[in-house]
């Protein structure tokens, strides 16, 4: 039997990159599996398409990750949908790099929106339809542990609370078994981070391993916390960078 048979997961950001990875493996591992996704409904739409099979169920619900509206309500349609979530992936996130000087205020608040409100909003209500025994993993990165070039202190900001947000979390749900974990991925070879973009060469240097990561590796790793062998790890946030931040 599959690791996650009978279990229902949402991943948040789930049209492409890491998150599509992580939904297509989950669903490998026997899950029902619901994305997010915020423009491309033909890429959601391949996504569940590709997940549907061996009988699981898919879906894709649109929802912009900085609206925390949208966010909640997807929540609830997951949990109507497959009476539980048993999982839930926090992976919708903004890349955002400046100066800090004339760092748009904006750009912050969307940022902030993105990759913390967003996480906060739905931890909370997934939380109210997760049986205990449940699983939290959020996609963070490794600039809360090592911010090696300027212009990314707004980014490592908001990864910074999320980390320290899953510490407080594991505490808050340890009673009901449920496990709260954190990936900090290095460089990974997706679209808003290409492993022959403009800055390849220099994150190259960073790290141990020379190469750029690939997102089924970052995938299997929340696979792994999501299973029933990973019951004792909570808490902790969880380098996956080839020695990036060594």
């Amino acid at each position: 039997m599959a690791a996650l048979s009978g279990k229902s997961a949402l991943v948040t950001g789930g049209s492409r990159g890491i998150g599509a990875a992580i939904a297509k493996r989950l669903a490998k591992e026997g899950a029902d599996v619901a994305i997010t996704y915020s423009s491309s409904q033909q890429r959601a739409q391949q996504v569940v398409d590709e997940n549907l099979n061996g009988g699981r169920r898919a879906v894709a619900i649109k929802a912009d990750a900085a609206d925390q509206v949208a966010v909640r309500a997807a929540v609830q349609q997951v949990a109507q949908e497959f009476g539980k979530i048993d999982i839930l992936v926090n992976n919708a996130g903004l890349l955002a790099f400046g100066p800090i000087t004339d760092f748009p205020v904006n750009d912050f608040e969307k940022v902030l929106s993105v990759n913390v409100r967003s996480v906060f909003t739905a931890t909370q209500e997934s939380v109210r339809h997760m049986p205990d025994g449940g699983r939290i993993i959020t996609i963070g990165a490794v600039n809360c542990e090592t911010v090696p070039v300027p212009g990314a202190s707004v980014y490592a900001l908001t990864k910074g609370a999320v980390a320290s947000f899953t510490k407080g979390l594991a505490r808050d749900l340890g009673g009901r078994k449920i496990t709260v974990n954190n990936i900090l991925p290095g460089p990974v070879d997706t679209e808003a981070n290409p492993a022959s973009g403009p800055f390849a060469d220099t994150m190259l240097g960073f790290m141990a391993v020379k190469r750029y990561g690939h997102a089924d590796e970052v995938a299997a790793m929340a696979a792994y916390l999501a299973g029933p062998e990973a019951g004792y790890i909570t808490g902790a946030s969880l380098l996956i960078d080839g020695g990036f931040a060594a």
